[in-house]
């Protein structure tokens, strides 16, 4: 089974990255851009057919290693 886990700054955290993107658009003349937020999508290939149980393990990884929770939220989608 595939899993995406979406990776980003939780709200009120400063994105700098997102910021240098946002300016770098404004100055290539996308005026209509308001905002920009940068994250990170992990892909997986997990070896097991039980949803609940890759929900379980992945939010684990999330917890563990993947995200670092203080300042990241993390989304975590089933691709069958």
């Amino acid at each position: 089974m595939k899993v995406i886990v979406n990776v980003s700054l939780k709200a009120g955290v400063l994105d700098s990255q997102g910021k240098a993107v946002h300016h770098a658009l404004h100055s290539l003349h996308f005026e209509s851009v308001s905002d920009v937020r940068v994250g990170k999508q992990i892909v997986l290939t997990i070896n097991e057919t039980d949803e609940d149980k890759v929900t379980a393990e992945v939010r684990q990884m999330c917890e563990d290693l993947l995200a670092n929770t203080v300042i990241e939220e993390y989304e975590i989608e089933l691709i069958k």
